[in-house]
């Protein structure tokens, strides 16, 4: 075993590459970025196995938890520990968790083994009967009644400046946590969009922010399964660069969070009913 801190991941690796461009062909060094596989353990049993960029490893794994209602708060986590292996064809790290044991009963008892893909929410359940198209309904704090005109404008705008990886490489999505002017408070970088907001939503809760009192911002379009990870921890709001999928609406409206997507800096479009 492997342990290196999360410097020594940088999310990206350099390949020697040619590009062809107008009839010439180059010789350069591209930056892509990394996708590893990632192993969930809970109280030593594999859940899940995740594609993702190895990088804040630790906030993926409570945000993880959390949105997939494994657990219902960041204190039904005892221990967390990340192990990183290099050896070998296939890169790949663990993240072992250690939950409270009515927590660990009732996710033994459903034994969804995942096989997680980039882009993929729901792999590996068995029949459509375990989709969880039911969530919780997003209390009124009275956010959304702060929210500033131009706060969608602001985020849109800031944005860029919070994807380092994504200018490296061009192919991570992002997710940002923005308060009521939209300004951005932080962003998680993943290959996988799932994945970003799972840090987002892990790194708030290791912080201890109140969930109900900003909104989150996506480079991606808006799924369902982001918009239901959204739900299970009371985001009001979720903001989307791409279009929405119908169902994605569906539980928005039925959670009673705002979507906007489409986001732009002198435009979106407004999904809430």
């Amino acid at each position: 075993m492997n342990d290196l801190d999360t410097a020594g991941q940088p999310g990206v690796i350099a390949q020697q590459v040619r590009r062809h461009r107008d009839g010439a062909t180059e010789s350069l060094t591209d930056q892509v970025g990394q996708e590893w596989p990632v192993a969930l353990v809970f109280n030593g049993i594999s859940h899940a196995v995740m594609m993702c960029t190895p990088r804040d490893l630790e906030a993926f794994a409570v945000g993880f938890a959390i949105s997939e209602g494994i657990v219902e708060r960041g204190s039904d986590i005892h221990d967390i520990e990340v192990a990183y292996f290099e050896a070998g064809d296939l890169p790949h790290a663990e993240v072992h968790l250690q939950i409270v044991q009515q927590h660990f009963v009732a996710l033994k008892e459903r034994r969804r083994a995942l096989a997680g893909r980039t882009g993929c929410g729901v792999c590996g359940i068995e029949s459509i009967d375990l989709l969880d198209l039911q969530p919780e309904r997003v209390p009124d704090t009275g956010f959304l009644a702060r929210l500033a005109p131009d706060a969608i404008a602001r985020a849109a705008r800031e944005l860029p400046a919070h994807q380092a990886l994504t200018k490296l490489t061009g192919g991570l999505h992002a997710a940002a946590w923005c308060d009521a002017q939209g300004a951005i408070r932080c962003a998680f970088e993943d290959v996988g969009r799932h994945n970003a907001l799972d840090k987002l939503i892990g790194q708030l809760v290791l912080d201890r922010q109140d969930t109900h009192d900003g909104f989150v911002f996506l480079s991606s379009r808006a799924s369902y399964e982001l918009v239901r990870k959204a739900a299970r921890v009371g985001v009001p709001m979720v903001a989307t660069i791409s279009a929405p999928s119908s169902l994605a609406i569906t539980i928005a409206r039925t959670a009673g969070i705002r979507l906007a997507s489409f986001c732009r800096e002198r435009s979106y479009v407004d999904y809430s009913e």
